[in-house]
């Protein structure tokens, strides 16, 4: 992928989540708390091809924007974000197991960075199993009004574990590995 395609789709969706972070880094947010976040996504073409001559685009947007959207939606939106080792993983399971679908669960605390890293994945999954050849190029997390996270990587195994196994590298509408 050139880093700089000539077309870019941008995409936003805003959402409400909570989460709470437990590895003391930020101690206002150990306790459960939540956000309205708009997240902003890039698609490019993946060979940098130029626009379709018959429809002067480089796709229609739907197909672009559909399954993410439907994600955001259903998945993210209204979800808790948590760390894979946060003891209340454990809480929902044992005693809340039909929320168990609503948790986020993250390769460690759920920063606004590491959830960006898991969402660029995410997307690139989804356009990966559709049929246009596109990518992500960018994701950008708004947490509040004065706080964003860009991300823009070339390669995300140096923010997350590979491997297909894992919900942010599946195109299906999964936000943690955790059997309800």
């Amino acid at each position: 992928m050139n880093p700089s395609p000539d077309i870019v789709l941008r995409f936003s969706r805003r959402y409400s989540m909570g989460h709470r972070l437990t590895s003391g880094a930020a101690p206002n947010c150990r306790v459960p708390h939540g956000h309205d976040e708009v997240v902003t996504v890039d698609i490019a073409s993946a060979s940098n091809a130029g626009l379709d001559p018959e429809t002067h685009m480089l796709v229609e947007f739907e197909q672009a924007k559909g399954r993410w959207f439907e994600w955001i939606d259903g998945a993210v939106d209204h979800s808790f974000h948590i760390g894979d080792g946060d003891p209340l993983v454990r809480y929902f399971r044992d005693r809340e197991p039909a929320l168990v679908g609503r948790l986020l669960v993250t390769p460690g605390d759920p920063t606004t960075e590491l959830r960006a890293a898991c969402y660029f994945a995410k997307l690139n999954a989804f356009l990966a199993a559709g049929e246009e050849a596109l990518v992500c190029t960018r994701v950008q997390i708004q947490e509040t009004p004065t706080n964003a996270v860009e991300f823009a990587p070339r390669d995300t195994a140096r923010f997350l574990r590979p491997g297909d196994a894992h919900w942010w590298h599946r195109a299906d509408m999964s936000i943690n590995d955790l059997a309800a």
